[in-house]
């Protein structure tokens, strides 16, 4: 069956990246003067998260220096629920991997699921802080503040977040999701986070606000009680940035990679249009989108396959990178259980995009309108059916590279990467960067 040709398109955002991340990381924190909370040589709890952020070593690392020339002794915490397969040791691979350890950052990781209860919120959700926060003489987080992958709100991912879902570890988690369940996460998330606040132990946090290409736009450094104010404020901001796929309807999306360290849900759902409660088509902030084929999972989602149920095909290659625990462990705590369902799968890429492009309502599949991306998080370069071209010239920020592009196959069946495309026909042009 012949399939539609492609051509090469680059979308030029605005690039917001910050020239010296750890210059703005300080003098953020100084304008803040978290320090003037706590007396000299207090013990400093910094929590980092399980998220890809750009450069998140570097900016860990320059929080860490503003607290050791501020007389204190930080030390660095993981702020996850059920991120690393909910293991302590896990946890504190994960920023590992991240940059994040005791001889880059100059201080303690020190990663425990140890919990000490704060409370019970007006719902009836009992709260939860990790011990080794709850004993420092002060806790502060370090998070991207962006859009959620399963709700749209005032607060969605963020600093709140974090010190309700990421403070609360595994234990937190279980009671946080399934109470979100019922009420809503956004109302669970503010709820748990005021709860927490109650406790003192909250100094502040730093936000991190990312550009459409994923790099640090913006750095806040924000006292707690201005938190819930001024993260409102951030994520209105992020949003008004946020990348998306060209075009109004697509019969076929190719996501080349997916995984946890691209999206809490493997795939950005406001990217793909769907939800992890198995809706399909619910976001304006993406083009109809019809099926969704996905050809593997990045190495540093470490087995871990939540949102692979997004997808309607997948490759049988993908399937075996899954390690299924981890993917339990995370889907079902979060009440998620559509999220891990297992796609239709086939050997190669070919069978994959014949077998489901043919569901889409095409009687022949040269018609396809077909999209192709390397991850929901690089939407600069990607490749587009010739026959959405009119539509996509219309969009200032989209410049065709090249066209008249078969889409090649290799003996096996596959395709190959799609910055390994874009390196290949265009040398001048960087590929896509890969995920963090």
């Amino acid at each position: 069956m012949k399939l539609p040709s492609i051509c090469l398109v680059r979308q030029r955002f605005p690039e917001r990246a910050l020239r010296d991340l750890p210059a703005e990381t300080r003098e953020q924190l100084e304008l803040a003067d978290l320090a003037s909370r706590v007396k000299p040589g207090a013990r400093i709890a910094i929590g980092a998260g399980s998220r890809g952020i750009t450069k998140i070593d570097v900016i860990v690392r320059a929080v860490v220096d503003y607290w050791k020339e501020h007389g204190a002794r930080p030390f660095i915490f993981p702020a996850m629920g059920t991120h690393g397969a909910a293991t302590a040791e896990g946890q504190a691979r994960v920023l590992a991997h991240y940059g994040i350890d005791e001889s880059r950052m100059g201080c303690p990781i020190v990663s425990s699921l140890e919990v000490v209860n704060t409370g019970t919120t007006a719902e009836g959700i009992e709260t939860f802080m990790d011990r080794n926060a709850y004993e420092s003489d002060g806790v502060m987080m370090v998070n991207r503040v962006k859009w959620h992958t399963d709700f749209d709100g005032k607060f969605e991912s963020g600093l709140c977040k974090m010190a309700a879902i990421g403070l609360g570890k595994f234990a937190g988690a279980r009671q946080y999701h399934a109470f979100g369940h019922r009420l809503g996460l956004e109302k669970v998330i503010v709820s748990v986070y005021r709860q927490v606040a109650r406790s003192g132990k909250l100094l502040g946090g730093l936000a991190i606000l990312e550009d459409a290409y994923h790099q640090p736009a913006k750095v806040a450094a924000v006292r707690a009680e201005e938190l819930e104010a001024r993260e409102e404020e951030l994520l209105r901001l992020v949003k008004s940035w946020m990348g998306r796929v060209p075009g109004e309807r697509i019969d076929l999306l190719i996501v080349d990679q997916m995984g946890k360290n691209i999206s809490g849900t493997g795939m950005d759902t406001k990217v793909i249009n769907r939800s992890m409660q198995g809706h399909a088509n619910c976001y304006d902030t993406a083009p109809w989108i019809d099926r969704v084929f996905v050809r593997e999972m990045h190495p540093l989602s470490y087995g871990n396959a939540i949102g692979v149920g997004l997808a309607d095909a997948v490759t049988d290659r993908l399937l075996g990178q899954v390690d299924w625990e981890a993917t339990y462990v995370n889907c079902l705590t979060a009440c998620t259980p559509r999220g891990i369902k297992t796609p239709v799968h086939f050997a190669a890429d070919r069978e994959c995009i014949t077998r489901i492009g043919a569901t889409s309502g095409r009687l022949n599949l040269e018609d396809l309108t077909l999209a192709w991306i390397s991850n929901t998080n690089e939407l600069s370069w990607l490749a587009l059916s010739e026959n959405l071209l009119p539509e996509a010239a219309k969009d200032p920020l989209v410049e065709v590279l090249a066209t008249g592009k078969e889409l090649s196959f290799d003996a096996d069946g596959n395709l190959p990467r799609l910055e390994d495309l874009f390196a290949a026909v265009l040398p001048e042009a960087q590929a896509a960067p890969a995920a963090h």
